[in-house]
C-alpha cells in the first residue's frame, strides 16, 4: 500500500533491523578485467558457482550507510563518497578489483531512487539502510584471488535504532581478540564480523549489549565496541578515541569528531584509550552507521564494574553530538561543505 505522497504504508514505530525484499537492487559484473555498466534487476537471488572465492577464502567486502528523509520530502545521502573510498580500500586489501567511487554513488542514488517508496518519511525516526558489497565468483579452487566478481547493492527500511529515545546500555570488556595485529580489522571485511559472533553472544548470555574489545597485541587498550567504535568524553571536554591499525575506519566517528571541535568546541584527540584509565571520562559511547551513538552506561572489566556518566541517562555532551548529527543527515541543521549528496 502507498500513501498520497508515494511512501510504502508501513508501521513505522515498531519497524526493526530485519531483511526486507524491496522492489529494486543493483547489481554489475566483472569479467575478463573490467566492470560492466550494471543494472538494476528486481531478482534478490545471487545466481553464483560453487567454487566462488566469496564462499571459500572469504574475499568479499561490503558497507553499510543511510537514506534520510528531509522536512522538504527530498532524499538525503550522507557522506557517500566516504563509503565509496573505503569499499574501495577495502577492496584493495582483498586483491579485488575496485569499482569506481562516482560510480559507486551514482549506483547508490540509482537504487535508492528506485526504491524511493520505500524511504521513510520525515520525522518517523527511521531510514533507508543501504549495503554494497563485492564478491569474489567463478568456478575456482585454489587459494588466490578469483577471476570474476559481483558488485550488487539492496536497500532495506530500518527503524529508529533505540525506541523512545536514546538510551544508555551496558557492555562487557572481552577475552578475544576482534582482529590480527596487521591483519584486516580496518578492512569492512566479513571474517571480521564472524569472529565476533562468539564473543557477542557471550556477552549477550551475561546480559550485557556487546562485547569491548582490547588491543590484539598487549590488551591495555580499547579498540572496538561491538562492530562500532568508541569514543570518551574526559573531564577537560575531550573528545577521545582509539586510534589503531587493527580499527575499522568509521565514517561516523570521523563525523562526530569534527563536529566535536567545530560545533561543540571540543579538543579532538586520536590516541590510546587504556582499560585501566576509564576514570578519566564523564561520559562514552560506540558510533556507527546504525545507532549514530550507543551511549555507554557501564563496562564491566574482569570483576570491576565501571560506570561512566549514568546507566539510566545520557551524558550531555553525547546528546549535543547525537543530536547535531542527526539533525545534519535528516537536512534539519546546516551541514559541511559535500557532506549532503541529494538524490535527484
Amino acid at each position: 500500500m502507498q500513501n498520497e505522497k508515494g511512501i510504502k504504508q508501513i508501521d513505522w514505530e515498531n519497524l526493526g533491523f530485519s531483511y526486507i525484499k524491496t522492489d529494486y537492487r543493483f547489481l554489475s559484473h566483472y569479467k575478463n578485467g573490467q566492470w560492466d555498466e550494471g543494472s538494476l534487476t528486481t531478482d534478490n537471488t545471487l545466481h553464483i558457482s560453487e567454487g566462488s572465492t566469496a564462499l571459500h577464502y572469504g574475499q568479499q567486502c561490503f558497507e553499510g550507510m543511510k537514506a534520510y528523509r528531509a522536512k522538504d520530502g527530498s532524499i538525503n545521502l550522507f557522506r557517500p563518497y566516504e563509503n565509496a573510498r573505503r569499499m574501495r580500500q577495502s577492496c584493495e586489501r582483498l586483491l579485488m578489483p575496485s569499482y569506481s567511487e562516482e560510480a559507486f554513488v551514482e549506483a547508490v542514488k540509482k537504487v535508492v531512487k528506485a526504491n524511493e517508496e520505500w524511504v521513510p518519511p520525515y520525522g518517523s525516526g527511521s531510514s533507508l539502510y543501504i549495503r554494497p558489497f563485492v564478491i569474489g565468483v567463478g568456478d575456482n579452487i585454489g587459494v588466490k584471488p578469483a577471476e570474476e566478481y559481483i558488485f550488487s547493492i539492496f536497500v532495506l527500511p530500518v527503524g529508529a535504532y533505540f525506541k523512545g529515545g536514546l538510551k544508555p546500555s551496558n557492555f562487557l570488556v572481552s577475552s578475544y581478540d576482534r582482529a590480527a595485529p596487521r591483519g584486516t580489522g580496518a578492512s569492512k571485511v566479513g571474517g571480521n564480523y564472524a569472529a565476533s559472533l562468539l564473543p557477542g553472544k557471550e556477552a549477550k548470555e551475561r546480559h550485557y549489549s556487546d562485547a569491548v574489545y582490547l588491543d590484539p597485541a598487549t590488551q591495555t587498550k580499547i579498540e572496538e565496541v561491538g562492530a562500532a567504535n568508541f569514543f570518551g568524553i574526559t573531564h577537560d571536554d575531550e573528545f577521545i578515541t582509539p586510534k589503531s591499525p587493527s580499527i575499522l575506519n568509521s565514517i561516523t566517528k570521523r563525523s562526530l569528531m569534527w563536529v566535536a571541535e567545530n560545533r561543540l568546541g571540543l579538543t579532538v584527540k586520536e590516541g590510546d584509550v587504556y582499560i585501566d584509565e576509564l576514570d578519566r571520562f564523564k561520559e562514552a559511547g560506540a558510533c556507527g552507521t546504525a545507532a549514530v551513538i550507543a551511549p555507554i552506561g557501564g563496562l564491566q572489566v574482569g570483576n570491576d564494574f565501571h560506570v561512566f556518566y549514568s546507566e539510566e541517562e545520557v551524558g550531555p555532551v553525547t546528546m549535543k553530538l547525537y543530536n547535531e548529527l542527526v539533525g545534519i543527515q535528516f537536512g534539519d541543521v546546516k551541514a559541511p561543505e559535500g557532506w549532503i549528496v541529494k538524490v535527484d
